[in-house]
């Protein structure tokens, strides 16, 4: 019985139809990517779930509830939801580190106002109009800021007037300890048109004295071999970044397989962000300089990773540039890096943005923070982002390949006579399917140049162990149109 059946014994004493199914010639196509998404924040006491556990979200109202309204987590997760509404989306909250200090800041009001009229207050990328009737003294100006302030809950500060005689200054809080905090921006009158009402003065003193931040390192046991292909983190602290890359390395090597990108965003300036991006070397995290832009940079990192995880998962090797950064909003014209200050930022690891005409913001190139080999030399193997996510996308079907034709195959070596219906595999088989899954992949536009992928392709029987097929799979893999050049020689 030449025939290799599953399920279908050899012989029956008794008579019938015996007749199983096989789906191994069922699936046919490269397999779909899924986009399960991971974020990474603080929670508030108020939040209902415990730290350290993984929640699946569905809203951003969800996420107020579980980890307290207007906590980083869940302004995390109102900025993804903003951006991708598709993706599976869970998340894992970190508490406040013990001891850890919030951050504080000051806006000092000055009056009274000669005119009525409104202030144009942002906070963390939020408008907050603060109506201002005229004659208006200073202190309850300063009331009404700090009303305004609190009855938004989903603000990552609350605010308090100080007690005679500093009625007039509003000191406005984090309501998540440590360094990230430092990062709220508080300013008025971002947008053209907008100015403080006449008379109305205010000083604004920036968030600082955030200390302390949580460790990371204790998630990772928790998540185990669950696959999140896109990891956003609230927190880009040194410590924080270099755990991730560390893990993430380990996750997608060749022994679990479990390929992510980890994204962030970091404020500051091109010289600041340059020395952060410097210090890291990872192809499988991509941080994205948020500049001086009012969003906050745990925001930013989830509007980022939205669209870049949600656009690759639909073609992984399809360049990111010009794509939306929905939620961010973009720094003042003045503030913006200009064309040579984010060639230096790519050069150190840093992703960049460009902002149009009307104020959007656009990813002008997402790449990793991979710079240098093992060896310390420049090394641009792993610069773009689309590579890394790409070859994860090589790797996952060249396994489902392998795994759906061939799941309970005998192996013999080439040559061997065995009958037509027999579930046996040969180096020849193996090869004969990788180059037809080659072909797939260039149909797809994620490999080109197949003659030298035939050429270089290697399968054969291990020396050492008669179980074993080796494989050198040696893909072209595609680029993406960057720049364009000409030299327009003109006749007069």
């Amino acid at each position: 019985m030449p025939i290799s059946f599953n399920t279908i014994p050899a012989s029956f004493r008794t008579p019938g139809q015996h007749i199983e199914f096989d789906a191994s010639r069922a699936v046919s196509g490269l397999p779909p990517i899924e986009n399960r998404v991971l974020l990474i924040g603080q929670m508030l006491a108020a939040g209902t779930a415990a730290a350290l556990t993984i929640a699946p979200l569905s809203s951003a109202s969800q996420a107020a509830a579980l980890f307290g309204q207007g906590s980083q987590l869940a302004r995390m997760a109102a900025a993804y939801f903003g951006a991708d509404g598709f993706s599976e989306v869970h998340a894992i909250a970190l508490a406040d580190a013990v001891g850890s200090a919030k951050a504080t800041g000051t806006i000092t009001v000055t009056g009274p106002a000669g005119a009525a009229g409104t202030i144009a207050l942002m906070v963390a990328g939020e408008r907050i109009p603060v109506g201002v009737q005229q004659g208006g003294v200073a202190d309850d100006i300063a009331a009404a800021i700090a009303a305004a302030v609190n009855a938004r809950a989903d603000l990552p500060v609350t605010a308090a007037v100080g007690a005679d005689p500093n009625e007039h200054v509003v000191t406005l809080t984090a309501r998540n300890g440590g360094t990230t905090g430092n990062e709220i921006d508080v300013r008025h009158s971002h947008f053209a048109g907008e100015a403080l009402p006449a008379g109305v003065g205010l000083a604004i003193t920036a968030m600082a004295g955030g200390a302390t931040d949580p460790v990371l390192d204790p998630i990772w046991a928790v998540l185990g071999d669950n696959h999140y292909r896109t990891i956003v983190l609230g927190l880009t602290d040194a410590t924080t970044v270099a755990s991730a890359a560390e893990e993430l390395d380990d996750r997608a090597g060749s022994a679990r397989m479990l390929e992510s990108i980890a994204y962030g965003a970091k404020r500051g300036t091109q010289g600041e962000l340059a020395a952060f991006g410097g210090a890291l070397n990872s192809e499988l995290v991509s941080i994205l300089g948020a500049g001086s832009s009012p969003t906050c940079p745990c925001q930013i990192a989830a509007i980022y990773a939205a669209a870049c995880g949600y656009f690759s998962a639909i073609d992984p090797a399809r360049p990111l540039q010009t794509l939306t950064l929905k939620g961010m909003i973009a720094p003042k014209v003045e503030a913006r890096f200009t064309r040579a200050q984010r060639e230096l930022l790519l050069r150190d690891g840093i992703s960049t943005f460009t902002v149009t005409q009307g104020g959007s913001c656009l990813i002008e190139r997402a790449i990793t923070t991979y710079q240098t080999d093992s060896f310390g030399l420049a090394d641009v193997s792993f610069l773009d982002l689309e590579t890394p996510l790409t070859l994860f996308f090589l790797r996952a079907s060249l396994r489902a390949r392998i795994a759906q034709k061939f799941p309970r195959h005998k192996l013999a070596s080439d040559g061997t006579r065995y009958g037509a219906g027999q579930a046996i595999v040969t180096p020849s088989t193996i090869r004969a399917e990788l180059l037809a899954l080659a072909r797939e992949w260039e149909e797809q536009g994620l490999v080109e140049n197949l003659d030298q992928y035939k050429a270089d392709l290697i399968v054969e029987r291990d020396a050492s162990d008669p179980n074993r097929i080796n494989a050198l799979v040696p893909p072209d893999i595609v680029n993406q149109f960057r720049a364009f050049a000409a030299a327009i020689q003109f006749r007069l």
